[in-house]
């Protein structure tokens, strides 16, 4: 486990807009932005849901089978080599296969400062088109980092309050979540975000994509919120841009005996929920 020696923690969340189905293009960008934000101070910086590939899976998903790539695969690879030069975090949406051939996880890969895979997260909860494409995840690790505990849900996983709970249970301070979120639905990403953000206490930083691709619109509106569920910063310009962020991690503690969801916690009455 790395002992933690930073009080505070600078996020660079990019808001990237993908070349459908060119995970070289996109990954040569983001690696740039990668070096750009660190040279500003990130300590940790977060790409999108499939950021590698775009994400209209009307036109993306017929080729996810050869865009998908495993874990040391030439996408991840790169991007280990732009967070060992930049000396930060990095996060990132890709699809990714395992040792199944034929199966792939839409999934976020989290590299540390060195460029060594930490670990990934496959996405839990599909949405729509994505089951057809993709196989749901199990598991929800937490990420030790030097300013704090991080953990990874995606997009759709937002919804569900169990997801950012087992997260927060396992001492996650700062939650990150690679979104390709439709504009339709902006209303429900302005309330889920500040919701999980409040009722977990922890940092949350919700990173969306920017871009038209076909018919689906994603505006972006990347955000972070305080562990009061307060918006703290926000991208309001619907483009593609980077959200710099400095949190006070150290600042869990005080939120957590203001707002004691976690300890007030009646886990002895939750087994007697009937399903429908």
């Amino acid at each position: 486990m790395t002992v933690n020696t930073k009080q505070t923690a600078h996020l660079a969340l990019v808001q990237f807009e993908s070349v459908l189905c060119d995970p070289a293009a996109n990954t040569e960008k983001a690696c740039r932005m990668i070096a750009e934000a660190a040279a500003e101070g990130a300590d940790l910086v977060v790409l999108p849901e499939l950021f590698s590939t775009g994400y209209e899976l009307n036109i993306v998903g017929p080729h996810i089978p050869e865009l998908a790539e495993p874990v040391d695969g030439p996408t991840v690879r790169a991007l280990q080599e732009a967070a060992r030069a930049a000396g930060c975090y990095v996060v990132a949406g890709v699809p990714l296969t395992y040792e199944l051939e034929g199966v792939v996880f839409n999934s976020a890969v989290v590299i540390d400062r060195a460029g060594e895979v930490m670990g990934t997260y496959d996405k839990q909860h599909l949405w729509a088109l994505e089951r057809f494409y993709f196989r749901s995840g199990a598991g929800l690790p937490v990420f030790d980092t030097d300013f704090g505990r991080v953990g990874v849900l995606i997009c759709y996983d937002l919804g569900f309050p169990e997801v950012a709970r087992m997260l927060a249970l396992q001492g996650a301070d700062i939650l990150v979540c690679p979104s390709a979120w439709c504009a339709e639905d902006m209303d429900v990403w302005d309330i889920n975000v500040p919701a999980r953000a409040l009722e977990n206490t922890v940092f949350l930083a919700a990173v969306n994509r920017y871009g038209v691709e076909d018919d689906l619109v994603m505006p972006g509106h990347t955000k972070v919120c305080n562990p009061r569920g307060q918006v703290v910063a926000e991208l309001e310009e619907e483009a593609e841009g980077v959200l710099h962020v400095e949190i006070d991690v150290s600042d869990i503690k005080d939120w957590r005996q203001k707002s004691p969801y976690l300890r007030d916690r009646r886990p002895d009455l939750y087994d007697y929920v009937l399903l429908p």
